[in-house]
């Protein structure tokens, strides 16, 4: 779908999956005719996880899902929006444009999906709304942002946020919250008397696996994550385990790299290659194919230059939404318009924890050949669950990623 375009729903429930290859507080807020909420039980979100009609949960493949059933939905609602703000304070939705699937809530079907475009320095948007029209209930693209977050959305339809330090309160046609510090931004305080959230019981101490110390050069010495950031050298493999568990919520594999001669612009694309355990290709993400995997895989668009701070594309992966078929991935990044990596210089990639944007584990070329392609790292589903990560450094000639898959295979 694009900005503003609509549809038909053809199912009574419908759930909206918003996802993106960054952590988001997703919400759904019931109007009246007026456009604003008629009280906080109308605000549904991770805190209040149920109002009206509507519901908030954990999308199936990482991100959040916003249900309505419109039967349930009271008459005196006209539209059901929902929102979308970045968890990570001071963060705009610059190249982290998220995506709304819209689903049949009761068999899974997809109904349409909707990316809005160009976004810059929005803190939060108005992703789609769910609306009534003579009888029948439709769908609208919206993608309005807000640069003021979620203060610019709590102006428009009536719901205030207090204070952090205050009692926390959702109150219809109040009175504009005062500027909330730095930090806590892009939070909604939950609305009064929502339960507080709790924290988890702390896990029992576990002893840390025994690893061998990192190797140099191409040694083989593999580490977990208990001392904070892994830096790889190739053939170096990193298990995903920190405190004796396995990593399996969301990270995000970054991929960067810069023109080795100034004012020469470098068009690579990244792409993820997902195996089964006979090492026959399952599929595969890129710049033409956004999103796999119902969503456990997800990239983040194709850049044309290589120029700019930070990573250059980036590709999200829901580690426990995987299907059990997907034993291995690997990471690739090709030249489709014939450029030879030895024109490529400070190429890398990185693993990030996607909730806390924490680097995990890192691993810079260090070198280059004059080739198309080159296999960045990979990720191994272990028989005991946890995956590993090794990183790769080994270039081939293929200008795409389907050149990539038979290596890429070869190299699980």
């Amino acid at each position: 779908m694009t900005p503003g375009s609509n549809l038909p729903l053809t199912a009574a429930r419908v759930a909206v999956d918003v996802t993106a290859p960054v952590r988001l507080d997703v919400s759904g807020l019931l109007l009246a005719a007026d456009g604003k909420v008629r009280s906080d039980a109308d605000f549904v979100f991770y805190n209040q996880p149920a109002g009206p009609g509507v519901t908030h949960s954990a999308a199936p493949a990482g991100g959040d899902t916003i249900t309505v059933d419109t039967a349930a939905v009271p008459d005196g609602i006209e539209k059901i929006v929902v929102t979308a703000s970045l968890d990570a304070a001071g963060a705009t939705f610059a190249g982290t444009e998220p995506t709304a699937t819209v689903r049949n809530a009761d068999d899974g079907s997809a109904l349409a999906s909707f990316t809005p475009p160009r976004l810059g320095s929005e803190t939060a948007l108005v992703v789609v709304e769910i609306y009534r029209r003579a009888g029948a209930w439709k769908m609208r693209a919206v993608g309005q942002g807000y640069a003021n977050g979620l203060a610019g959305i709590a102006t428009d339809f009536g719901v205030t946020v207090d204070e952090p330090a205050a009692p926390s309160a959702a109150t219809p046609q109040a009175p504009p919250a005062p500027p909330a510090p730095p930090a806590p931004a892009d939070h909604w305080a939950p609305p009064a008397g929502a339960p507080a959230p709790v924290a988890a019981p702390p896990a029992p101490p576990v002893a840390p696996s025994p690893a061998a110390a990192p190797g140099t050069g191409t040694g083989t010495g593999k580490v977990n994550l208990d001392k904070g950031r892994v830096s790889l050298q190739k053939n170096q493999t990193v298990s995903l385990v920190k405190g004796g568990r396995p990593l399996l919520g969301s990270v995000r594999m970054g991929l960067g790299w810069e023109p080795a001669f100034r004012g020469k612009n470098i068009d690579l694309d990244a792409s993820v290659i997902a195996y089964g355990p006979d090492r026959k290709k399952i599929d595969n993400c890129f710049f033409g194919k956004l999103m796999i995997l119902g969503g456990a895989v997800q990239h983040s668009g194709d850049n044309l230059t290589g120029e700019g701070a930070g990573d250059d594309e980036a590709i999200t992966v829901h580690l426990g939404g995987l299907p059990p078929e997907v034993t291995g991935l690997v990471f690739v990044v090709n030249s489709f318009s014939g450029q030879k990596f030895s024109d490529v210089a400070k190429a890398y990639c990185r693993l990030v924890d996607a909730r806390t944007g924490e680097e995990l584990v890192r691993f810079d070329l260090t070198h280059a050949e004059p080739r198309t392609g080159v296999m960045m790292a990979k990720l191994i589903r272990q028989f005991s669950g946890e995956w590993e990560m090794t990183a790769m450094g080994e270039f081939v000639d293929a200008r795409t990623v389907r050149g990539m898959v038979k290596p890429g295979g070869q190299a699980l």
